[in-house]
């Protein structure tokens, strides 16, 4: 096998690795990277417009033909203790520079339609198997530059939206999450349902709207909409080339899932807002949360703070917050439930009827503005849930 070439992205300091595997190396280390997912199509999906299915046609006739096609660019997340021994040129086998977690969660940052065809072609051709093909290894110590590196690249293609972009890297994700957010006590995912009886549990889908979220500065964010608005994709790629946005962004995570954990010893039954788990068993409040803290530490969107500014409000945020909580941490139950004020906060959401979810978020929203304006220093949540 011909050896690998290493080239050190310092911008966002990353490993671009470009080696040569044959055709059925390539499907197997793919098909391993999704078993759980069922199948590689769990990422992008494969385009399916009349036009797309014409040209993969015909890209599998090519392939069949012996056309050499542009490499495949796949995307790891590897430990620092791993990144410390790049580059490896000697190491030829992808399973050589990266570790065992790392291929069991690789991301096709570039290439599924290319992958699509080299699946359809081997059905036609089975010979093909043992053909080589190049393919781009980009290994990062964070989830943040690939993301970052996938909008880059992914730029003028065909639209993709908020939820599918973030798909690719859903699992590296999810996992940097854990990691970083030690008070998470679970994520419900596809492949591990489950519901929330507790606090500090919360769903994959969840999590990636509130990374969408904070990025974006908006309550109302939409998923499921093509992500063709420029000024968004450039306030994400903007947001995601300061290197401390991440951090940022799991500060965030940890003082809403430090509240709700407080908030969990208030309980006097079934109904909805009669428990303090109550206020974040929701997306709105979680929305508002982390929106709340993105506007104020962040700037506006075309506004933005500098990155010194924002790691200073971050952290100073952190420590208000961290004050609230070893503060009503030690609360008994019948205070902390006149700190909460919970029936306050149910008589204000039965207002509205319609566009119930869009009111909520927006009624969160302004009740964490407050409680930020306040530097978390607040006798009850009263001012907080009066503000919409």
């Amino acid at each position: 096998m011909p050896p690998t070439a290493w080239l050190h992205d310092s911008r966002t300091d990353c490993w671009s690795v470009l080696t040569t595997i044959t055709i059925k190396n390539y499907l197997k280390l793919i098909e391993a990277a999704h078993a759980s997912q069922g199948s590689i199509n769990g990422q992008r999906d494969v385009l399916q417009t009349t036009t797309a299915k014409r040209i993969r046609e015909r890209m599998v006739r090519d392939i069949t033909q012996g056309a050499v096609l542009p490499p495949v660019v796949i995307g790891a997340v590897v430990s620092k203790q791993k990144f410390k021994t790049y580059p490896m040129e000697e190491v030829t086998a992808p399973n050589g520079f990266l570790t065992k977690n790392s291929l069991a969660n690789l991301s096709i940052i570039d290439g599924m339609q290319r992958t699509a065809s080299y699946i359809e072609a081997s059905k036609l051709a089975p010979e093909i198997l043992e053909w080589e093909i190049r393919v781009e290894f980009w290994l990062a110590r964070s989830v943040r530059a690939l993301v970052y590196r996938m909008l880059v690249l992914n730029t003028g293609q065909v639209p993709w939206t908020l939820s599918r972009q973030l798909s690719v890297v859903y699992k590296p994700l999810l996992e940097e999450i854990k990691e970083s957010v030690p008070q998470i006590d679970r994520i419900f995912t596809p492949d591990e349902p489950g519901k929330r009886i507790g606090s500090a549990q919360f769903s994959s889908d969840a999590l990636v709207e509130l990374y969408i979220a904070f990025s974006l500065r908006k309550t109302t964010v939409d998923t499921k909409e093509a992500l063709s608005e420029e000024f968004s994709r450039l306030d994400f790629v903007e947001n995601l080339s300061d290197q401390a946005f991440q951090e940022q962004f799991y500060e965030a995570l940890k003082m809403m899932t430090n509240l709700d954990i407080a908030f969990e010893k208030y309980s006097t039954g079934p109904a909805r807002y009669q428990k303090g788990r109550h206020v974040f068993d929701g997306q709105p409040a979680r929305i508002g949360f982390i929106v709340a803290i993105a506007l104020h530490a962040l700037g506006r969107p075309g506004l933005d703070k500098n990155p010194v500014d924002r790691d200073k409000i971050i952290k100073e945020l952190a420590k208000y917050c961290a004050a609230l909580v070893s503060k009503i941490s030690k609360y008994s139950v019948t205070k902390m439930g006149d700190f909460l004020k919970l029936d306050i906060l149910a008589e204000v959401l039965a207002r509205r009827s319609t566009q119930v979810g869009r009111f909520e978020r927006n009624v969160f929203f302004e009740a964490f503005k407050v409680l930020i304006d306040e530097k978390f220093d607040l006798p009850n949540l009263e001012p907080c849930w009066r503000a919409a």
